[in-house]
């Protein structure tokens, strides 16, 4: 078996916990490949990221939910098995812990694994094509500025594509989430809390100029037409930025999902006890 490795960037001192893992997969004669930037870090050989994510047969993030969320993005078009380790903060995603690293290996050799499909989003907007593995959040330019947004909806099922006006929002911007984004800037913007592997599209305004905006849940076979009536940025997963300047987006959901490796005893329900708190005192 061929195991790609990606690292958290600018994170020199995480070497030690590559190393450890590189051995536990080998222990089953597992073959390692690191990417070329991540091995470059530490200084290692690493391999072209195109290549690794083509020829090895699952990918690991090892960093925070950041690091498996970049992955599953520029991975996309291999759709390979993702697995997180978690060498960051909060680990809604990376549910792998360092004192586990051996007991999930040997489990995942064991064939004692689940994947779960978790829906990603695709938006085609100035004629390229982006993927979104948590949301798309459109937001102001500039702090003086507001969005202005014409929001419609039609059904990819409808064959009379008849167009559905939702909403026009103004305000500091619009979230649109998946299920599996919706415990990220969704929650903290009062977006519901949904179920991940739920297909469902959730948008949420912020700080809109009106209290009747409120968050808004649509089923999967929807696709979205945001026309923009101002210039805004267009944030994918808080990592890349494309400006679209008094024009239009299109989103659904991507043809793909994300595909991430986790325990079979995972729980999302004790997830969220243990990141959110709930049930505490």
């Amino acid at each position: 078996m061929k195991i790609g490795i990606v690292l958290r960037p600018s994170s020199p001192d995480i070497k030690d916990l590559f190393l450890k893992v590189k051995d536990e997969f080998e222990k089953y004669e597992a073959t390692v490949y690191l990417a070329a930037n991540s091995a470059k870090m530490i200084g290692l050989i690493g391999i072209e990221f195109e290549r690794m994510c083509d020829m090895c047969d699952i990918l690991v993030s090892i960093g925070g939910d950041g690091t498996l969320i970049s992955l599953a993005r520029r991975s996309y078009k291999y759709n390979k098995p993702i697995m997180g380790i978690n060498a960051g903060k909060l680990g809604f995603l990376t549910d792998v812990r360092v004192d586990e690293i051996e007991s999930i290996i040997e489990k995942f050799f064991n064939n004692e694994y689940r994947i779960d499909k978790r829906m990603m989003l695709r938006i085609e907007v100035n004629k390229e094509k982006y993927y979104a593995f948590n949301d798309i959040v459109f937001s102001r330019e500039t702090i003086s500025s507001i969005v202005d947004l014409k929001v419609e909806a039609e059904s990819l099922h409808d064959k009379s594509k008849e167009k559905y006006w939702l909403n026009t929002y103004y305000g500091d911007g619009l979230i649109i989430s998946t299920p599996t984004g919706s415990t990220a800037y969704n929650l903290s913007a009062g977006g519901p809390v949904v179920f991940p592997l739920t297909k469902s599209l959730l948008l949420t305004p912020l700080c809109p100029h009106s209290l009747t905006q409120r968050p808004l849940i649509l089923p999967s076979d929807f696709r979205l037409l945001i026309e923009s009536g101002s210039k805004v940025e267009i944030i994918i997963d808080g990592q890349e930025i494309v400006h679209l300047y008094n024009g239009k987006a299109k989103i659904k959901i991507a043809s793909k999902s994300a595909k991430l490796i986790h325990r079979v005893e995972r729980n999302y329900f004790d997830v969220l006890r243990e990141k959110l708190n709930w049930g505490g005192k």
